[in-house]
């Protein structure tokens, strides 16, 4: 509305103007040298009105000449231009949906139309690489790192082609570059801290974790556990060292991170050499609770030095009773539990404990239950088959990251160099599946589980020993070692029984002359272990060595594969060996 009113307004001034000149009398003489021209002054201002514009208009001319050559250059490299965006767009697109040769033929296109372009850049290197060509993909990021507006761009290629080439320490360098230049970029941050913590650079790692902290990478809460994880990792490094740094690092590592399990292992084993007690013991239970752990059990049990066994399985009980049934930790406890009890020669409650689990055990609980058998009864042969059990039960829990498996913990991953990557779990690999079991559980295992545990001879008041009796179906104790005590070949066995057991024993009967015990084979073919029914083994009678015989040192070495060999007529092949094993 302004602009109509206001180009009215100078329609009237024109008008108005115009009619002044008109009015005007009188003519306008205009005399130059011998010229002289006589005219009135409307003539004269149209005139001049005429003049003007052929000089506007002869100047409008003569400029677009003279611009006409540079409009065409213009009007070219726009066209170029244009053709080159058009070739990189699509090219972007053929590298998204994976076509190499269509990407790489608008690679081309858009390097000859848009040389200076950075996304012509960008594409003709995303296409060398989607071709596998590292070398002109290497050249493409050069060219990129060279220029001031696609510089992190090209030390990030640059970075990924050292990564593919497992050059770590190309790759860092041009990380520490990229950090130099942008200290928000997360890729550099993220490569030079796990660099930095691989190399045992702590105060380093802490340093970028701080950067990150001011350029908003991470959040408070995430910044509060990696540095957590971070000054345990150098605490742990340095408690053999430098017990002053590695105490005052892993305090701070606790306030920071109360549930992370090595921090609060550590933390409570300073305070208990400080005789601080009660604060260890608050310092395992927190972390306890939100992870249960072995390493936490084992700090709690002594967490007072000079406790003896049982003070250390109440302190267990304590510990395994503030997790309830219904966690997942609740194993954690009970393992615990076990391993205390025993320490303690509580078998009758290691047993108890570990019961619910013994059906479908781990191996931990296997070889718990060796142990057991080991200490307690001196039952090799039980011990032997929950060992073989061990090898074929599921995995416990470890400490893993990405797939990897570690037998300790560690503050980043080994895979991806991720910070605080490691977890208690079980591993992938040890997961149920629909698979059957590939080993199956052999003949000398189950009758081993199966067979009651040995009983312990008592010796008359006489000087002569006699045969035990033998068992009903299956041995009491299949061990290789032949019974301490000596009988005389014509002695006969008395009456009396010489086994105190709760449950009478039922003598076998004899075999007769015709007929001889089928021997058991050592080992089976393959048809046989898919039967559901394994071939009972016989009752086996142990013969008392002859006088003469050297037997086997009592005091030979304890390691259970060593005691399995016995003795160098059992090392023998063939059936002669088989018998040997067998006590003949």
């Amino acid at each position: 509305m302004l602009r109509i009113v206001l180009f009215l307004v100078l329609i009237a001034l024109a008008a108005a103007g115009a009619a002044w000149v008109a009015d005007q009398p009188g003519d306008l003489v205009l005399t130059a040298g011998g010229f002289r021209a006589s005219t009135t002054l409307p003539r004269f201002v149209f005139l001049l009105g005429l003049f003007a514009a052929a000089v506007v208009l002869v100047w409008s001319i003569l400029t677009t000449i003279w611009r006409t050559p540079g409009r065409l250059r213009r009007r070219s490299h726009e066209k170029r231009h244009a053709r080159g965006r058009h070739a990189i767009t699509h090219g972007l697109l053929a590298i998204g949906h994976g076509d190499t040769a269509l990407a790489r033929r608008h690679a081309e296109t858009a390097r000859r139309h848009a040389p200076n372009d950075p996304l012509a850049l960008l594409l003709h290197a995303q296409s060398a690489q989607l071709e596998g060509n590292r070398d002109e993909a290497q050249r493409a990021f050069r060219a990129m790192a060279e220029r001031e507006d696609t510089r992190l761009l090209g030390l990030r290629g640059l970075f990924i082609e050292a990564q593919r080439a497992d050059d770590a320490v190309g790759a860092v360098m041009i990380a520490e570059e990229a950090i130099k230049l942008s200290p928000s970029s997360t890729w550099a941050s993220h490569a030079v801290l796990g660099f930095r913590c691989a190399r045992g650079d702590w105060s380093g790692a802490l340093a970028i974790l701080d950067s990150n902290l001011s350029a908003g990478l991470i959040d408070k809460p995430a910044y509060r556990r990696q540095r957590g994880v971070l000054l345990t990792a150098r605490a742990l490094e340095l408690q053999t060292m430098d017990r002053d740094v590695a105490r005052e690092s892993v305090m701070e590592a606790i306030k920071l991170a109360p549930t992370l399990v090595p921090a609060a292992v550590l933390a409570a084993k300073f305070e208990s050499e400080a005789h601080q007690v009660r604060r260890a013991m608050k310092l395992v239970e927190a972390a306890w609770l939100a992870n249960p752990h072995p390493d936490l059990a084992e700090a709690y049990a002594h967490v007072k030095l000079g406790d003896s066994a049982r003070q250390r399985l109440q302190r267990v009980e304590t510990l395994a009773a503030k997790t309830p049934a219904d966690k997942a930790g609740h194993i954690e406890g009970q393992l615990a539990l076990a391993r205390a009890a025993i320490d303690a020669s509580e078998f009758s409650r290691a047993r108890a404990v570990l019961a619910p689990y013994v059906n479908d055990p781990t191996q931990r609980v296997a070889l718990l239950m060796a142990e057991i058998e080991r200490t307690e009864h001196g039952d090799g042969g039980r011990a032997r088959a929950w060992t073989l059990r061990a090898v074929r039960a599921r995995h416990d829990p470890a400490w893993t990251a990405d797939g990897y498996v570690s037998d300790r913990w560690r503050p980043v991953s080994p895979v991806t160099g991720r910070l605080d990557a490691f977890q208690w779990q079980t591993p992938v690999a040890s997961l149920p599946s629909d698979k059957g079991d590939l080993i199956e559980s052999s003949a000398f295992e189950e009758a081993m589980l199966a067979a009651p545990p040995p009983k312990r001879v008592t010796a008359p008041a006489n000087d002569t020993l006699m045969e035990p009796a033998p068992a009903a179906s299956v041995p009491a104790e299949q061990d290789n070692s032949p019974p301490a005590a000596k009988e005389e070949p014509k002695e006969e066995p008395k009456a009396e029984p010489a086994m105190t057991s709760a449950e009478p024993v039922k003598p076998a009967p004899e075999p007769a002359e015709s007929s001889p015990a089928a021997a058991t084979p050592v080992f089976r073919t393959r048809a046989d272990l898919g039967k559901p029914a394994p071939v009972p083994i016989p009752a086996v009678i142990p013969i008392v060595r002859a006088p003469d015989d050297p037997g086997i040192d009592d005091e030979g070495p304890s390691d259970e594969f060593t005691e399995q060999i016995g003795t160098p007529k059992a090392q023998a092949g063939g059936w002669r060996g088989f018998w040997s094993r067998w006590g003949a």
